[in-house]
Formats: C-alpha cells, sequence, structure tokens
C-alpha cells in the first residue's frame, strides 16, 4: 500500500470541496493500493479545524507547518492574488503543486511565474476542471478520430443561476476571465487549435452594482482560430433556470452537444417534448461534481509519477491570454488579436 499525503492551503468554498475530494480518493484509489491522507491549513483557523475534524484530517498552523509535516503534494485554493507565492513555495520545497485557475491575476503577473517554475524543474497542474468532464472528454474523442469531419461552428455556454457576491466580481478581473477562461481552455484543448482574435461585446440588465464594479453580467464574444474556424462563446450571470454549461460542436460530418442530458437548464418550446425531465443544476460545484473528483484524482497519479500533467500551467495562462483579449475588446468595441498566439499542438 502507497501512502500519499496532500497538503491543502485554503478552506473556502472551493478549498472546502477539495477537501471533501481528498477525503474521498481512498474510495477511487484503493484498487491501485494507493493510501490518500491530508493536511490542511487556512489564515481563519478556527473554522479550518473544524473542517479538519469533520473530515478526520491533520490541521496545520501555518503553511510552513505543512510543508514540515512531510506532504508529498501541495494543493493551493486561496484567493488569486497568492497563487504566485505559493505555487513558487511548493515547487522551492521539490513537490508537485495543484493550483485553482488562473495562475496569477493577469498573463503579465503570470510570465515570470512560468520561468520560475521552468528554472526549477516544478511541477505546477492548474485546476480546469472541464478537461475531465465525460462530455468534454467524450467529444474530444470523437473530434480526434475524425467522426465529426471539419469543424465549421462552436458555441460555448457559460450561465450561472445567479451572480456572486458584487464583492467578488470586483476583483474578479471580468466575466471573461472569470468564467468564459474555462471555454477558451476547453476550446483550445478539444480542437488542439489556437484562438488567435477576440470581438467581444457585453450588457448589464441586472444588478447596476455589477456595472458600478466594472463588469458585464452578461457577454458575448466572437472567437477566430488559427485555421479561420468561427465560434462563439458565451457568459452570462443571470440564468434563472439553473447553471448551464453546454458546448455545441458543428462538423461536416456529424454535431455533437456536451451538457446536453436530463440536467440540461432550458425546455423545448415543441409540443408534446417533455425533455429534460430532471431538475436543472444549480451550481458550478454541482455540475462538474464528478469531474471536480477525478481532476484531484489525476493530481495524485501525477504526484505518483503515474501520468503526465493533464493541464500545465502554459495551458492556463494561454487561456488567460484569449480571456484578456476579449476583455479588452469589451472595453474597446474592437476586435483584438490575442497576444503571443501561434499555431503549434495544445496539450
Amino acid at each position: 500500500m502507497k501512502d500519499v499525503t496532500l497538503g491543502l492551503v485554503g478552506v473556502g468554498r472551493i478549498g472546502v470541496m477539495h477537501a471533501n475530494n481528498i477525503a474521498a480518493l481512498n474510495g477511487v484509489l484503493n484498487p491501485k493500493h494507493i493510501n490518500v491522507r491530508l493536511q490542511l491549513t487556512d489564515v481563519a483557523e478556527e473554522h479550518a479545524r473544524n473542517v479538519a475534524a469533520g473530515l478526520g484530517s491533520g490541521y496545520q498552523p501555518s503553511v510552513d507547518a505543512l510543508l514540515a509535516s512531510g506532504i508529498d503534494g501541495l494543493v493551493v485554493a486561496t484567493g488569486t492574488a497568492t497563487h504566485p507565492e505559493l505555487i513558487r513555495v511548493g515547487v522551492d520545497a521539490g513537490i508537485p503543486v495543484f493550483c485553482e485557475k488562473p495562475v496569477a491575476l493577469n498573463v503579465a503577473d503570470a510570465l515570470p511565474v512560468l520561468d520560475y517554475i521552468r528554472d526549477k524543474n516544478g511541477v505546477v497542474q492548474i485546476g480546469h476542471q472541464r478537461r475531465f468532464d465525460a462530455g468534454y472528454l467524450e467529444a474530444r474523442r470523437a473530434y480526434q478520430a475524425g467522426e465529426l469531419g471539419w469543424i465549421h461552428s462552436l458555441r460555448a455556454v457559460t450561465c450561472d443561476m445567479a451572480p456572486p457576491p458584487v464583492e467578488f466580481l470586483a476583483t474578479s478581473g471580468g466575466l471573461f476571465r472569470d468564467c468564459s477562461v474555462h471555454d477558451f481552455d476547453i476550446l483550445r484543448w478539444l480542437t488542439g487549435r489556437e484562438i488567435v482574435e477576440v470581438y467581444a461585446r457585453g450588457s448589464n440588465n441586472g444588478d447596476p452594482a455589477i456595472g458600478a464594479a466594472g463588469d458585464v453580467d452578461t457577454a458575448l464574444a466572437l472567437v477566430t482560430f488559427d485555421d479561420g474556424t468561427v465560434g462563439t462563446v458565451s457568459a452570462t450571470r443571470y440564468n434563472g433556470a439553473g447553471h448551464d454549461v453546454r458546448l455545441e460542436i458543428q462538423g461536416s460530418r456529424r454535431s455533437l452537444m456536451v451538457g446536453l442530458d436530463e440536467k440540461t437548464a432550458m425546455a423545448s418550446a415543441e409540443p408534446a417534448v417533455v425533455f429534460p425531465p430532471g431538475e436543472a443544476h444549480r451550481t458550478f460545484a454541482e455540475r462538474f461534481d464528478q469531474a471536480y473528483r477525478s481532476e484531484m484524482a489525476a493530481f495524485v497519479e501525477l504526484v505518483l509519477g503515474q501520468r503526465d500533467n493533464p493541464c500545465t500551467p502554459e495551458d492556463a495562462v494561454a487561456a488567460s491570454r484569449v480571456a484578456d483579449a476579449a476583455q479588452e475588446s469589451l472595453a474597446s468595441g474592437l476586435p483584438v488579436r490575442v497576444a503571443g498566439a501561434v499555431a503549434s499542438p495544445v496539450s
């Protein structure tokens, strides 16, 4: 039996989700004879102690103490502004790091982090969980197998059921950076192509405070790939029907829809059509529950050297470049070329 101890920094909403998923890994990985343990820390000491106690995990009073406890991998689930320093800390400790997206608040801040990781031969997996979703995986397989033919259109959708607090939106970097960056990543990953130009528009018909915070509540981006293929990426904070994440891929031979299931957050206007019959997802955590679990299992395998990195920091920064271009286009009203985008293989 192999023992793997993960250290988790940050037990806010997504940190608690990761902690629960790590605690549940033994049932998944036991057939491979792997025993996963968890140590965690957070500046909110009492809350962190309570989370640790509830999971039967260990608590450490600081990041230094967490590292000194002998962890094999570091999971970073803190605010974006802390990501660069914690990535460096994990790399300096010589252990693999899992960090929620993005690498840094902006691409300019992320580039020195990429250099640091390369110089130190660090191993860092970035959290783009859609790469582990069954629907996206099947769509990628079908496309790469040639079953769809050549792609003529892609339509990606990310719709929150309700907006997060305005205080969060004011520091999120904008709707494209916060939500649509996942779509930009999955479009690159699925097609193996780079997005080279973005033209974006947005609107504010919901809470005026969102506009006052410098953001929009709904936006649409026309994206152009390096081979001329076009697609759209849309997002909103106000999808009362439920949390809706889909991708429509239309090819010369066949079309596929990711996210079209019994919990799809829409109804048909056609007579006698009752699909979908189920209650729609309400949150991103519910929609991607299994993907998040698989993502953390993949990180354990990365720690053990049993797999390649499923989402590199370079991948994450490439998606962030597209999000930056979308935000710039939204502000200017003009098409924007994606900085540094070239035709190259996408991992």
